[in-house]
């Protein structure tokens, strides 16, 4: 038999989206714009899963959660929201909530979290905990960010070990704090050591300590990382760089939970969460014979991938904002970027990522006078950057040669979820809109020279500007 959905939201096109697919599962599907009503039917018993916007005229989704919670704590609640931000998922976890969605979302995706949410186990809810917003580590309303989001609040109530993937750059630190700052660990410590920066000879000692007279220089007792982690987590970041030996240490305290110090005898107990971090491809270490693959899947158990932040461009300006408005409270000028400069920095490779970025931002505010910064002045300073500097050989390899490596890169990061349909006009889209951006901003806007640039009659360069949503400079043809 179908159950009763209550679903909530004041924008009356969701609500008939939400009425038919669900009745046609066959379920009962009572729908509202109003907070009040919806804890009206709640408060009467009726109901057996609320889906709920957060945004309402009368009152925030979030609000109601503990209400719910309190009075019907077998009562599974989804919440959507278009405000798609950490904070949001944090939230929405910590409340109670059986499922964030942002919004736009998938139909079938949303139809999977139903069955789910009308299949499983009751659990039950965290305690309620305000998050400051200048308190969030992540930045970003992408599709991307919001799967990181999910994730996080996911695990934030686990002790599973995390290992984040990503290239250099992409914030994989700040994933491994967010993960401490919000679980159930945040009052410990959170440790952090960096494999590729210390020395081989020492890697154990850094990590396990050591006792007095271990070995030459070690005149007193050193506690390790994974003394000073207790009760809090541990990130091992550059994991790949571990050497083989500190490697067979660290999985066995994965398996048995304790370890040894160095010239130690006595065995002392792990309590920390293990997250780790790396840049480099550990399949093909394993394969090479230089990363255990035994520790790989112990460390695995939940694994979170940081896109590049050429995957996920929708977010540099909000990323802009945000490190010019910590540069400007740092002491640095405020500084506005325009236009023309942000579609420029959106069509930036970024071989950096988001620590390009942020250098950028902060030269920006510290080098140059004028308030308002233009696409000549970005354009200055990416061709001048160190790591575009760097790129240039990679673009020595052919504009076919790095396509077909961007495409490799997608099917590899969707290995198992091979796309729907689309895929050609995807790539097409992809390239199509940087190329027209990059033609306009060399011929400083002038449509006539851009179409003959690129060999577009200049009525269809006009169109593919409109259908692409493309911003054109203000005085610029």
């Amino acid at each position: 038999m179908g159950a009763t959905i209550l679903v909530a939201d004041d924008d009356r096109a969701i609500r008939t989206v939400l009425n038919q697919a669900l009745a046609r599962l066959g379920h009962e599907v009572r729908l509202t714009g109003s907070a009040a009503t919806l804890w009206r039917w709640i408060a009467d018993g009726e109901g057996d899963l609320v889906i709920t916007d957060v945004i309402m005229p009368d009152e925030n989704g979030l609000d109601l959660i503990p209400r719910i919670k309190k009075l019907r704590p077998e009562l599974r609640v989804i919440v959507m929201s278009a405000q798609n931000t950490l904070l949001t998922a944090v939230k929405a976890t910590e409340r109670g909530a059986f499922e964030y969605l942002p919004k736009p979302f998938d139909l079938r995706e949303l139809i999977s979290v139903v069955e789910r949410a009308l299949s499983a186990p009751i659990s039950t809810p965290a305690d309620d905990e305000d998050v400051e917003d200048e308190q969030l580590p992540l930045i970003g309303r992408s599709p991307a960010m919001q799967e990181i989001y999910r994730a996080i609040a996911r695990l934030m109530g686990t002790d599973l070990s995390v290992l984040i993937t990503g290239e250099s750059g992409t914030g994989k630190e700040l994933v491994a704090r967010a993960l401490h700052d919000f679980g159930k660990r945040r009052s410990g410590p959170f440790v952090a050591i960096n494999m590729a920066a210390i020395p081989r000879e020492l890697i154990e000692s850094e990590l396990f300590g050591h006792e007095r007279g271990a070995f030459t220089g070690a005149t007193n007792r050193s506690a390790g990382r994974f003394e000073q982690a207790k009760g809090g987590t541990l990130f091992l970041d550059e994991i790949g760089d571990m050497p083989f030996e500190a490697q067979t240490r660290l999985l066995r305290v994965l398996q048995e939970g304790e370890y040894t110090a160095v010239g130690g005898r006595a065995p002392i107990r792990a309590d920390s969460r293990i997250i780790a971090a790396t840049h480099r491809d550990l399949s093909q270490l394993i394969r090479q014979g230089i990363f255990r693959e035994d520790l790989f899947y112990r460390l695995n158990v939940a694994p979170i991938r940081i896109p590049p932040l050429r995957e996920r461009t929708a977010d540099i300006p909000a990323l802009v904002r945000h490190f010019a408005a910590q540069a400007a409270k740092e002491g640095l000028p405020a500084k506005v970027i325009d236009d023309a400069a942000m579609e420029r920095l959106r069509g930036y490779r970024w071989p950096g990522n988001v620590r390009e970025l942020e250098n950028l931002v902060r030269r920006l505010a510290a080098l140059y006078s004028q308030e308002v910064i233009g696409v000549d002045v970005i354009e200055t300073e990416l061709a001048s950057a160190p790591a575009a500097v760097a790129a240039e050989a990679a673009d020595d390899e052919g504009l076919g040669a790095a396509v077909e490596r961007h495409i490799n890169d997608y099917f590899v990061a969707h290995k198992g979820t091979m796309p729907a349909t689309g895929l050609y006009d995807r790539i097409l889209r992809e390239v199509e809109r940087p190329l027209i951006v990059a033609t306009l901003v060399a011929t400083r806007g002038n449509q006539i020279r851009a179409a003959h640039v690129l060999g577009l009659n200049r009525n269809t360069l006009r169109k593919k500007i409109r259908e692409l949503d493309i911003p054109i400079v203000r005085g610029l043809k």
